[in-house]
């Protein structure tokens, strides 16, 4: 008992004097039952970082196609493509619709621009644009995407494709293209940052075990040192919950915290935000396995909070966390509720498996309020915005 009581003073009086903690000490953050102080010293970081502002944006989430040459256990998502599937459309130009009897589908450009317009019309700030790797689709159809989408809405940000897809579209890119190649091309094609999935855990077992196909934390951070390098902001996610251990899920925190150091020093961006992603095992192939409790996504959002003393913000995504727990979250660490969102069909906590996941603007800022929050509308990159209906404007602007 006395050890546990040094240990508590030792690690609040390092929090609160600004100082950055060890492995030991997250660990041990990770595995005590003293769960109380855990959640009083993430919200005492929140508060000297934000008060107690907390961000929403008005967004739209857009998962293009389902169909991906990967198999990853913990996904629930993606189908094998199959070239037998129907097709709606003459081809050519992005106005083909594919789709297939176990629900395998790619949207036409002309889908994408019309949720993107949609989303538009309704005063969104933000898109939000990923899907599985699609074997067949060239590169010149994602720079067409880009493209259609930014003409159509040019005030809507384009935050789009993770790093697991930019590897892809380089593989695919005739004539061959880097990474950089790859993202410049985007940027000019209207790409303005990049989300920050398909990291999972970086670490070779967990990697080996659950998503051994999938490019893995090198060139994940390759992307992201990249984008970084060119003035492309991101964010970063830790998908846990499934195989990894607190250890494993500890090192990814710190990996992360050792990479934005670097991109601080020498890069023109950097992560803006980290996402911390709860598993859900439903129709997995890891569907065996409980998932997260609500505790431990508490514990997991509270810890990323004290470890990434160097990441500005900590998301917690309500679509995967449930609106109730993100409230709750307010007060653990977390400063950024996400946003409206509409529709996300990667995965879900609801039992119908349904893609419909929506919150009005009304009642996250109610959400917010309740937990003792100022509720303030962001962009992407965090830059506050004044509204009036589906008008707004940046508020550095005027």
């Amino acid at each position: 008992m006395e050890q546990t009581k040094r240990n508590v003073k030792d690690i609040a009086e390092k929090v609160r004097s600004g100082e950055r903690l060890s492995y030991e000490e997250g660990l041990w953050l990770y595995e005590s039952c003293d769960i109380h102080t855990l959640g009083e010293l993430a919200n005492f970081v929140r508060e000297r970082l934000h008060g107690r502002t907390t961000y929403y944006n008005v967004n739209r989430h857009i998962n293009y196609t389902n169909y991906c040459v990967l198999r990853c256990k913990f996904c629930s998502f993606s189908r094998p493509y199959s070239k037998t599937g129907m097709r709606d459309g003459e081809g050519g130009g992005g106005t083909t619709k594919e789709y297939s009897a176990d629900g395998g589908y790619t949207l036409s450009l002309e889908d994408v621009v019309a949720q993107a317009q949609e989303a538009a019309n309704q005063g969104a700030t933000e898109v939000h644009i990923v899907g599985g790797l699609h074997p067949r689709l060239p590169f010149t159809w994602y720079l067409d995407l880009c493209r259609r989408v930014r003409d159509a809405c040019p005030r809507l940000h384009i935050k789009a494709f993770t790093a697991i897809e930019i590897v892809h579209f380089a593989r695919m890119s005739k004539p061959k293209l880097s990474v950089q190649g790859v993202l410049q091309a985007l940027r000019e094609a209207g790409l303005g940052s990049l989300p920050g999935g398909g990291a999972e855990i970086f670490d070779d077992r967990v990697h080996e075990q659950a998503y051994k196909n999938k490019v893995g934390e090198k060139d994940w951070f390759d992307v992201h040192r990249t984008a970084h390098a060119l003035g492309i902001f991101s964010n970063a996610t830790m998908l846990y919950g499934h195989v990894e251990t607190l250890p494993e899920r500890l090192n990814h925190l710190i990996k992360l915290r050792d990479y934005q150091d670097v991109a601080l020093a020498g890069c023109r961006a950097h992560f803006n935000c980290v996402i911390p992603l709860p598993f859900i095992p439903r129709g997995s192939s890891l569907s065996y396995l409980p998932g997260p409790t609500g505790m431990d996504n508490l514990r997991t959002l509270a810890v990323t909070r004290l470890m990434l003393d160097n990441v500005p913000h900590v998301k917690a995504f309500w679509v995967l966390q449930t609106p109730q727990l993100a409230q709750v979250s307010l007060n653990w660490g977390v400063d950024d509720f996400d946003g409206t969102v509409v529709q996300y069909g990667i995965a879900t906590q609801q039992d119908d498996n349904s893609s419909n996941q929506a919150l009005s603007v009304e009642r996250i800022r109610q959400l917010i309020t309740e937990a003792g929050g100022v509720p303030i509308e962001r962009d992407t990159l965090y830059r506050r915005v004044a509204r009036d209906g589906a008008r707004w404007h940046i508020m550095s602007e005027t």
